[in-house]
């Protein structure tokens, strides 16, 4: 590129100049025909603003609180895999960035730092994402280290009874990356002649007998909040609420699963209204822009989860690369909000935003 980064989506071509094309397209890739892949963005394009006018925004306050814990804007880093393979610092410097823009990171349990590692990066808030393995030891004792070093949330995805058919590692047969906090635990060698070897490691690890009767046996092992991951329906939201979680993040794994489920923004007013305000609804997926953090807002999330632009900054300038995504997008954020005369984030309602199904009614 022949000048700097003026939004997220610029780091998205610095990152596919700086990585292998195996790397970039792990990061990048979604399941089969990626069509929710792009309806995660293109959801979003389909929500309009109604501004307000003649609204005193001479100061704008993002800042919110998630969990009790307050932050600067409610834009946090969602758990990805695997940071080392955009950057030699890995996690670390994620985690670094993130403490500098005074936002929760979310450790990924595929981290190749290991969960101690980045808990003795800095001083910051952190949350923890968990997958079930067939042994469930392994899976307590990951939850116990992570109380241990201070993490204050366990973040449980649900969406992944077996890997989705993600075809770009099949066809570059990706291998596994090392999970640091898995060393002398599990052996991630596994056999396979065809296609991604990451594919083959998760389908031996994971637990596909993962069921809601599973909440109370996490929840008998640690005291931390738990949340969980990958609902897209008011069905599932209820049985949330009903298994006393302590939070929902509305995701389809950055459509990275299952191909044609529904883009997270177009669901979440259905999740929303499920819960009732009993407990904390978040989203993840699709998020480029502070108008989509705005639009999500206005739609009920607390907060929103970034993914693949926090990868896409890290590959291409490190931590700072981080550190620039996010200020980007906390910058747009305040824009957003001062041009739709809203100074703070209790002020974003469901009336500065319209959606398709907003029109329905008019079109009968």
């Amino acid at each position: 590129m022949s000048s700097e980064p003026v939004n997220v989506n610029d780091f998205k071509e610095l990152a596919r100049l700086a990585l292998p094309k195996m790397y970039y397209d792990f990061y990048s890739g979604g399941a089969e025909d990626e069509h929710t892949l792009r309806e995660n963005i293109q959801a979003f394009y389909r929500i309009t603003i109604r501004p307000r006018v003649l609204v005193d925004v001479s100061k704008v306050d993002m800042s919110t609180t998630i969990l009790g814990h307050h932050i600067s804007a409610p834009i946090l880093v969602a758990p990805t895999a695997a940071h080392k393979l955009a950057f030699h610092e890995g996690e670390l410097a994620t985690a670094r960035a993130a403490a500098a823009v005074k936002t929760i990171m979310v450790l990924s349990y595929s981290s190749t730092c290991s969960i101690e590692e980045v808990a003795s990066s800095c001083n910051s808030v952190r949350f923890f994402q968990l997958y079930i393995f067939k042994r469930r030891d392994i899976s307590a004792l990951l939850v116990q280290r992570a109380e241990r070093c201070g993490y204050k949330a366990i973040i449980l995805t649900v969406d992944t009874p077996r890997l989705g058919r993600r075809e770009a590692d099949i066809k570059n047969k990706m291998i596994a990356p090392p999970v640091k906090s898995l060393e002398g635990l599990i052996s991630i060698d596994v056999k396979s002649d065809q296609g991604s070897k990451l594919e083959t490691y998760a389908n031996e690890m994971l637990d596909a007998s993962l069921s809601w009767e599973d909440i109370g046996w996490l929840r008998s092992i640690t005291t931390l909040p738990i949340l969980i991951k990958g609902v897209l329906t008011h069905e599932d939201a209820t049985k949330a609420v009903e298994a006393g979680v302590d939070g929902i993040i509305v995701s389809n794994h950055g459509a990275r699963q299952l191909d044609f489920a529904p883009a997270t923004v177009s669901v979440l007013e259905e999740v929303v209204h499920a819960v009732k305000g009993k407990i904390p609804v978040l989203l993840d997926g699709g998020v480029r822009r502070g108008t989509d953090v705005f639009k999500a807002l206005a739609l009920g999330a607390q907060a929103v989860l970034i993914g693949r632009p926090v990868i896409y900054g890290l590959a291409a300038k490190g931590e700072e690369g981080v550190r620039t995504v996010m200020e980007m997008l906390k910058n747009e954020l305040e824009t957003s909000m001062a041009l739709s005369g809203c100074p703070s984030i209790k002020d974003i309602t469901r009336s500065h935003v319209r959606t398709h199904y907003d029109n329905l009614p008019s079109m009968l």
